[in-house]
């Protein structure tokens, strides 16, 4: 067991900074952590910090946060980061994040001597649970290297992918292949279902051919009986997302003739009534649209109506 010699500090202990929180202090390193609902705090092992300011003892802060509208808050508002920062700090943004901002609360921070990694991860909560996350990081290989007894905690693989903002551009690339091919194969499903085809065995022909895809393989043979591995990114999550990848390619000036077919995959699920729960779930708002076919024929209503 690794004992820290100082407490890090984590924004965000949710379904991901929870279980990563968990994972740091199993591993044997204090964590004094903040949340919007203090409730989370004790679950996830960590010792509650009275506020964001309380966390300038931190020489490691680490934020798990929703988008870069939370994040900029929590940087740049009153009582926030940036005000209480000191030389030395080093801050990871293991979240989800538009890499324009990301790289502006880079500057922001360097101005007072903190250091600044945008570390996106990939794996989900099974992996945050095994601690076999993956990893993408953006920032100076130095404050890197002083985190990793950190990181090692929670995460298998981590890869040092450039400058400030090339991790959670690294984190966009990768989401919106995640988006496209669980709406892709979310409409195969269907569409097997409504043919009458047997879709284990149609899933046993496409994890065998080309169309494999990670949905194929470790979404959907679950999901078509009846698991549909609740608590993992949410149909709002998958859209904000794919929307941060549509706003990427823009900015690189990189025609996407797929992103705005599955921006309205998960919109439109989301309008029908599945934004809270896991994004899995545009199966069945696609099966809505097919008139009423479900993949899983004892998969529940969630509906909002």
């Amino acid at each position: 067991m690794t004992v820290s010699l100082a407490p890090a500090g984590m924004v965000g202990v949710g379904n991901m900074g929870g279980r990563m929180t968990g994972r740091m202090v199993e591993a044997g390193h204090e964590v004094l952590a903040v949340d919007a609902d203090p409730a989370r705090v004790p679950a996830s092992g960590a010792r509650p910090a009275a506020s964001l300011a309380d966390l300038a003892r931190c020489d490691v802060i680490m934020m798990s946060l929703p988008d870069s509208s939370v994040i900029e808050s929590v940087v740049r508002g009153p009582g926030g980061l940036l005000e209480h920062a000191r030389a030395g700090q080093v801050i990871v943004d293991l979240s989800t994040a538009d890499p324009k901002s990301t790289r502006a609360l880079h500057d922001a921070l360097a101005g007072r001597g903190v250091r600044y990694l945008d570390a996106g991860i990939s794996g989900g909560a099974a992996a945050a649970d095994k601690g076999t996350l993956t990893l993408m990081v953006g920032g100076d290989a130095e404050p890197l290297d002083q985190v990793r007894p950190l990181l090692a905690a929670f995460s298998a693989n981590v890869h040092h992918m450039g400058a400030s903002g090339s991790g959670h551009v690294t984190k966009v690339l990768n989401n919106f292949l995640n988006g496209v091919t669980l709406a892709a194969t979310a409409e195969v499903m269907v569409a097997g279902k409504k043919a009458g085809l047997d879709l284990a065995q149609l899933l046993d022909v496409i994890n065998s051919s080309s169309g494999v895809n990670y949905a194929s393989l470790n979404r959907f043979p679950r999901i078509i009986k009846g698991d549909y591995l609740e608590g993992g990114l949410t149909g709002k999550l998958m859209a904000k997302d794919v929307r941060l990848y549509l706003s990427l390619a823009d900015d690189l000036g990189v025609t996407t003739l797929v992103g705005p077919g599955t921006l309205t995959a998960f919109g439109v699920a989301n309008a029908l009534g599945y934004g809270d729960v896991i994004s899995n779930r545009v199966v069945d708002a696609l099966g809505d649209l097919a008139g009423g076919v479900r993949v899983a024929d004892d998969s529940r209503d969630v509906q909002s109506g």
